[in-house]
C-alpha cells in the first residue's frame, strides 16, 4: 500500500527495473532506503523522472541513512537498546513447541529518546492502514503502547519493534475521561499471532482499574480491528451474568448494558453489538424459532433508522397526491427490506467469524 506517498496508481515513472528498498533495524527502527534501477528517463514529453528520495523525505524521518555500510555499522548499537516508558504487560506465544516473549510498554512524548523514534515507526502506518495520517505528537494528551518481541542473542537481551497503539483522551461529562484508540499497528512479521487482541486486553485491563474513565472508544475502526474488538468485548462479557446463556434470548437488556459498561466499561453500541454475537453464539441453528426470533431482533435494531425516517415522512406525505404517496411508499418499502436483508447478512458473515475464535478459547 503506496498510494498515500507515491499517489492513487502506486506507480513510479521514469526507471527500468526499479526496486526501492526500505530497510528497519529490529529494535531502534534506523532506516536504510537503497532505490536500484537498470536505467532511467531524463523525460519524456517533458514530465521527469519521479524523485524518489523527495517522495520518501516526505514522509521519513529526516537523515535517513542511504548508505549500507552506515546502516551496518548502526546495526551494533541494537544491543543497548531498551525499550521506552514503563512495562504494563508481558505474555508468550506458543507456535510450533517454541515460546517467544512479549513485552508491552506504556510512554509519552516526553520520555527520552522516543520523540525520534516515533516518527521513525509513523511511516509504517502509511504503508499498511489506509487513510492513515499523522498524529500532533506535541498534544499532551496523546499516550502511546509500544509492543516488542524479548528474545536472547550472542548472550545478552535483545530487542525487536512489533507493534503499537496510539491513544487520545476526551473529555466526558461530567469530569470524566473518554480514552480513544486512534492507531493501532502490527507489523507483517507479528500478525495472525494474537498480539492486536493481547495489547487491546492489556490497555483495558489499565481502564478498568482507573475509576476516572466513562467507557472506551475507538475512532473509525477497520473491518478486522473491529473483528478483534468484538472478540476481546465478547470474551470478556462472556463471564458477565447477564450476558449468559439463557438470558441471551430473551434480548438485550438494561442490565447487560449496566453491567458492560462498569465492568469493561463498554459503551452501549458496542454492548449491543457484542449481545447480537453471543446470541448468535447461543443459538440453534437448526431451531427454527430460536434463529427466527434471533433474526428479527437485530432487524429491528437495523430498522431503528427508517423509523425515524417514517416520521419526518408522515409530514411530507401531506403534500402528495395519492399515487405519488404509493409509489413513494412502495419504493421506500422496497428498498428497506433489501438493506435489512442485506446488512443482517453481512453482520452475519462478521460475526460467525468472531464466534469461531470465541470457540477456540
Amino acid at each position: 500500500m503506496t498510494h498515500q506517498i507515491f499517489g492513487e496508481s502506486e506507480k513510479i515513472f521514469g526507471f527500468r527495473d526499479l526496486r526501492v528498498n526500505i530497510c528497519c533495524s529490529a529494535a531502534r527502527m534506523k532506516t536504510l532506503v537503497q532505490v536500484k534501477h537498470s536505467g532511467s528517463v531524463d523525460s519524456v514529453e517533458d514530465i521527469p523522472a519521479d524523485d524518489i528520495m523527495q517522495l520518501l523525505s516526505q514522509h521519513l524521518q529526516p537523515g535517513f541513512l542511504t548508505n549500507e555500510s552506515e546502516f551496518v555499522k548502526e546495526l551494533a548499537n541494537e544491543s543497548t537498546f531498551k525499550p521506552y516508558g514503563e512495562l504494563i504487560h508481558s505474555y508468550q506465544v506458543t507456535k510450533g513447541g517454541e515460546s517467544r516473549t512479549f513485552e508491552m510498554f506504556r510512554t509519552s512524548i516526553e520520555t527520552p529518546g522516543f520523540r525520534d523514534f516515533h516518527e521513525r515507526i509513523q511511516p509504517f502506518l502509511l504503508f499498511y492502514v489506509d487513510a492513515a495520517s499523522y498524529i500532533d505528537v506535541d498534544d499532551e494528551k496523546w499516550t502511546y503502547y509500544l509492543l516488542f518481541e524479548k528474545y536472547q542473542f550472542e548472550g545478552s537481551t535483545r530487542y525487536a519493534f512489533a507493534g503499537y497503539m496510539t491513544i487520545y483522551s476526551y473529555y466526558a461529562y461530567p469530569g470524566l475521561i473518554r480514552p480513544r484508540i486512534s492507531q493501532v499497528l502490527v507489523l507483517p512479521p507479528f500478525q495472525r499471532q494474537g498480539h492486536c487482541a493481547a495489547m487491546l486486553q492489556a490497555f483495558y485491563n489499565l481502564c478498568y482499574k482507573n475509576d476516572d474513565i466513562k467507557d472506551i472508544t475507538i475512532e473509525d475502526p477497520s473491518e478486522n480491528f473491529q473483528r478483534v474488538r468484538d472478540f476481546v468485548d465478547a470474551r470478556n462479557c462472556m463471564t458477565l451474568a447477564p450476558f449468559k446463556s439463557l438470558k441471551l434470548l430473551f434480548g438485550f437488556s438494561g442490565d447487560m448494558e449496566r453491567q458492560a459498561r462498569i465492568k469493561f466499561k463498554i459503551n452501549k453500541k458496542q454492548a449491543r453489538r457484542v449481545y447480537e454475537i453471543l446470541r448468535l453464539k447461543r443459538t440453534d441453528p437448526s431451531n427454527e424459532h430460536e434463529y427466527r426470533e434471533f433474526r428479527l431482533d437485530v432487524k429491528r435494531r437495523i430498522n431503528i433508522p427508517f423509523q425515524k425516517r417514517g416520521r419526518e415522512f408522515d409530514k411530507l406525505s401531506k403534500f402528495l397526491q395519492p399515487t405519488e404517496l404509493a409509489a413513494t411508499m412502495n419504493s421506500q418499502r422496497e428498498q428497506r427490506l433489501e438493506y435489512l436483508q442485506s446488512t443482517f447478512e453481512e453482520l452475519l458473515e462478521e460475526y460467525q467469524k468472531v464466534i469461531e475464535r470465541l470457540n477456540m478459547i
